[in-house]
């Protein structure tokens, strides 16, 4: 197996000038090379985390509203129902011993591999036609790596599903801890990463190429370009990469015309975002922006959507100017995490997903889960949210009930909540998956999206209860979802049932 290690002994100029750029960066704080709508430039990124600072006219802290749950599934042959509430794994369930045998709705599992997991999976055909799936290894670089395995962003031989072969461990800086930021470019196979924790982290960017023979991915380049990491963005055209700050704001353009030499176009202060999409012209950013300051943002929920004009920064216009175009924030809001750009039936929607409850430091059932949302952006504008995607253990009713004494349900970055969700294509999808923490891997039927419907989950829980975190990615055209949990690994799991509507939409209902 060939790692990072190996690729590094022959790089020595280009992680020569990682290390001694580094220091500087740390003590001096970053300078932004290009910069728009920024304000004044903070003197140091480490000293701005302890002020206090006013939050954007997003909202305020209010109590969790009574949304009612998306219609749950209805379970086909060959499936174990969960036994109760939709998306609960009972502490009863552990004691008698049910918990071990999994819920499964509609699906079946394929393989399974490893003993950890992380935030992403990505899957990767190169020209070649080898098969991979990419993930990083680990909730919290190294906590919980697992048992003696090694660290870093894993590579897996695909080419038999049901039998996957781990050939690369990538563990260079950002691949050892890329928190929610590694993410692959279709277009040129480049796998890119910003150096992560779960509020920030100097901000190494690695870059590695996979299109040639992604089972053994080449190493690019790897620099402390992307200031305070934690999350990211990809422009479709593979050139663009966007490092996000999330514990305050923040946002980089990196340049990847050469990977070996990737450089910064943009930097801002103006706004922050925890992770963030680029629509498919490179010209529209659409931010998952939390409120404020971190300790604000993670104990009283807030903040919300934001889009942004990028047309300057993705026509490379010298000194690019970024305009804001619109933001939306809704009741339920906790910490907004994600959004994805899809088309159904010829009109532009985003798919928003917040992670955990409002308040990570106390259990409260009060608290709000954001869980996720679809929002109707015809008219960029004037965003408008017309559904939204959650269980019946979201609701702040349930959450009163003995579910919050489930193994897990009070710990503040697990419990019953969403936190990433992901689509197959995004024209015309079909369906959205979700990682919904202790819920596990949950599908939803999006192809009308007033009405979105849930149509599958597949949950095996460990004695601790589910760390079901990742993106998923698909496989189409096998009916497969991959993802990881971080207490357990990757997951190869296939929907069965006719659950999977892979015809095309049906016609929205008003």
């Amino acid at each position: 197996m060939q790692t990072s290690r190996s690729l590094l002994r022959s790089q020595p100029g280009r992680f020569g000038i990682a290390a001694a750029t580094v220091a500087a960066l740390v003590g001096a704080g970053m300078t932004a090379v290009a910069t728009s709508s920024s304000g004044p430039a903070q003197a140091n990124d480490i000293r701005w985390l302890a002020a206090e600072h006013a939050a954007p006219p997003f909202g305020t802290e209010r109590p969790a509203p009574d949304l009612g749950a998306t219609p749950r599934a209805k379970c086909g042959p060959g499936s174990g129902p969960e036994t109760g509430r939709q998306g609960r794994v009972p502490a009863a369930d552990f004691t008698n011993g049910r918990a071990a045998k999994g819920y499964i709705c509609n699906t079946r599992m394929v393989s399974h591999f490893g003993q950890s997991g992380g935030y992403r999976v990505e899957r990767y055909v190169d020209k070649a036609g080898h098969e991979c799936a990419f993930y990083d290894s680990t909730l919290l670089f190294p906590s919980d790596a697992g048992n003696g395995e090694p660290t870093g962003t894993y590579v897996l031989d695909m080419k038999n599903p049901r039998k996957p072969v781990r050939t690369a461990v990538l563990q260079t800086p950002a691949m050892q801890t890329p928190h929610e930021s590694l993410r692959l470019n279709q277009k040129r196979g480049l796998l890119v990463a910003d150096a992560g924790s779960p509020a920030t982290q100097v901000g190494f960017v690695d870059v590695w190429d996979a299109s040639k023979d992604c089972r053994h991915p080449v190493f690019e380049s790897s620099l402390p370009i992307g200031p305070l990491g934690h999350e990211s963005g990809f422009a479709p055209d593979g050139k663009t990469f966007y490092a996000t700050a999330t514990a305050r704001e923040g946002i980089t353009a990196i340049d990847l015309t050469d990977p070996a030499l990737p450089s910064i176009v943009w930097h801002t202060e103006t706004w922050g975002s925890h992770g963030m999409s680029i629509s498919a012209d490179g010209n529209r950013a659409y931010l998952a922006a939390p409120c404020c300051d971190y300790v604000s943002a993670t104990s009283n929920g807030s903040g919300g959507l934001i889009i942004l004009d990028l047309s300057e920064v993705q026509a490379r216009k010298p000194n690019p100017q970024v305009y804001e175009i619109s933001r939306l924030t809704w009741p339920e809001v906790s910490i907004p995490q994600n959004t994805i750009p899809v088309t159904i039936k010829g009109r532009k929607y985003l798919i928003e997903f917040d992670e955990f409850a409002s308040n990570v430091f106390q259990y409260n059932p009060d608290s709000r889960v954001g869980a996720a949302r679809i929002i109707d952006i015809s008219d960029e504008t004037n965003p408008r949210m017309i559904s939204r995607i959650r269980l019946a253990v979201h609701e702040p009713g349930a959450r009163a009930t003995n579910q919050q004494d489930d193994p897990g349900a009070q710990t503040g970055t697990q419990g019953y909540a969403a936190h990433y969700c992901s689509v197959p294509r995004q024209v015309n999808p079909g369906i959205v998956a979700c990682s919904m923490i202790l819920s596990g891997l949950r599908v939803f039927d999006i192809r009308d999206p007033y009405h979105p419907r849930e149509v599958a989950y597949f949950n095996r829980p460990p004695s601790g209860g589910s760390h079901a975190m990742s993106a998923p990615t698909f496989v189409p055209s096998r009916g497969e979802i991959w993802y990881t949990d971080g207490a357990s690994g990757f997951w190869n799991v296939r929907v069965t049932n006719g659950a999977w509507p892979r015809r095309g939409p049906s016609r929205p209902r008003r």
